[in-house]
């Protein structure tokens, strides 16, 4: 099970091998309380990415194609998370953003899952 969660949540065992997905450190947030077992900077969308998307939700659908080329260009961080599935009942994928569910997490998500 694939499982997406912002950071600033309460930690929960059933949350299972935590990945933080962002490419910053979450702010506020110690290395301590965070609990995260992985980070992958790599995986998060790309500085120039992210700008151009500027959380515009009228540039999602092209946000969700521009990101699912920057992980085929990013196998090694794709495939680094693969074989964590593979060997964790339960995998989360921690975001800092404010927004309930940020599309990266999503696109992700669904990239893991196919």
């Amino acid at each position: 099970m694939i499982k997406i969660k912002r950071i600033y949540e309460d930690y929960s065992e059933s949350d299972g091998y935590r990945i933080l997905i962002d490419r910053l450190w979450p702010r506020g947030i110690s290395k301590e309380s965070a609990k995260i077992d992985l980070w992958i900077k790599e995986i998060a969308p790309s500085n120039d990415l992210r700008k151009w998307y500027s959380h515009n939700s009228e540039k999602n659908k092209q946000f969700q194609k521009k990101y699912i080329n920057e992980l085929e260009d990013n196998p090694d961080s794709v495939n680094e998370i693969k074989k964590k599935i593979n060997t964790q009942k339960t995998i989360t994928l921690l975001y800092a953003s404010k927004a309930s569910k940020p599309i990266h997490a999503i696109v992700l998500q669904q990239a893991l899952r196919d």
